[in-house]
């Protein structure tokens, strides 16, 4: 067997593998396999959702953000995605010995912050110290739980032909701002993270919507690795057009620079969602009169088949695969 690499938490398709070969076959029970942000479940005839996540992000403290605030984020639109209302949310700190008391205190207080903006108490936790050089600074694991609303069924397998696919704005913001950050790099505009919590918007759309088919975020792996996961799950084919997908001109000019592809780079406050054609008009109208989605955009549709594939601004086709390795490593 092959050992581990950084591309085996990429969010592409040996982090597929790595889950399907092992931990699925390991931890076998009829609520794993769900294959979403999220699993579903329910306890006292109500449906819950449940989530966590682990975040080891370098530089701790970012452009538009920090490990703090973005475990709040991530976590909590994890648990959206099912088109759940969050409720509370757990914290485990694994700190390295040495790290800067001072910046702890920073961390903590925007992690308290976010939770008191989104509305999502943080209520049990832990905290564990190892020895200098064998932590990285800093880790934070959240896990969140929230009560789904009786009248939707979201989940990553529900996409059908006819289908459309809006997003609710740029991508790759997240990614390129942890890089350049990372590298020096300076562009005309300072990049900034998109982290942000997107429980308001998502319940916002629920609301009038429950006819809603799929929500997924496009964190690791970026949007090519959660219109693959989608395809996959629902199998459908999903066709996206290049002149629609919404790019900042920074993080275009970047990533031609590095050699990446934007849609490969991470996002940490974008949703994907796929909705029957008749309501789409009007659903994107009411993510566009939401602050974080005032930039949504129709991408694509689905499609019979198989494949994810672009059709280019110069009218040809372009497949779009998973990622097969880790370009941007700790960057979540």
């Amino acid at each position: 067997m092959e050992p581990i690499t950084l591309a085996h938490g990429s969010g592409g398709k040996k982090m597929v593998t790595l889950i399907e070969d092992l931990f699925l076959k390991k931890f076998n029970n009829h609520n794993l396999p769900q294959g979403n942000d999220f699993t579903s479940f329910e306890v006292s005839q109500k449906k819950l959702a449940i989530s966590t996540d682990s975040y080891v992000i370098s530089p701790l403290i970012f452009p538009g953000g920090d490990i703090g605030s973005l475990a709040v984020h991530g976590t909590v639109n994890d648990v959206c995605m099912s088109g759940a209302k969050p409720l509370y949310l757990s914290a485990s700190f694994i700190i390295e010995e040495g790290l800067d008391l001072k910046i702890l205190e920073k961390i903590v207080s925007s992690m308290a912050e976010a939770s008191k903006k989104t509305g999502v108490p943080i209520i049990t936790g832990d905290t564990k110290v190892v020895e200098k050089g064998k932590g990285d600074g800093l880790y934070i694991n959240t896990t969140g739980i929230g009560e789904i609303p009786s009248n939707l069924n979201i989940t990553g397998s529900n996409a059908k032909p006819g289908d459309k696919i809006i997003i609710n704005g740029s991508i790759g913001d997240h990614g390129m701002a942890i890089l350049s950050f990372r590298e020096g790099l300076n562009f005309e505009t300072t990049l900034q993270s998109d982290s942000a919590p997107l429980n308001s918007l998502i319940a916002l759309m629920c609301e009038f919507f429950p006819q809603i088919n799929c929500l997924r975020d496009p964190t690791r792996g970026g949007l090519a690795a959660c219109l693959n996961e989608l395809a996959s799950q629902s199998k459908v084919a999903i066709k996206i057009f290049e002149e629609n997908i919404p790019i900042k001109t920074e993080v275009h000019s970047a990533c031609e620079l590095l050699g990446l592809d934007p849609l490969n780079v991470a996002n940490e406050g974008k949703l994907v969602t796929i909705c029957p054609p008749e309501i789409a008009d009007d659903l994107l109208k009411t993510m566009k009169s939401h602050p974080f989605g005032v930039n949504s955009q129709i991408i694509g549709e689905v499609l019979e088949g198989t494949d994810v594939f672009m059709e280019t601004s110069f009218g040809g086709q372009r497949k779009i695969s998973w990622p097969e390795s880790e370009q941007l490593p700790r960057i979540c």
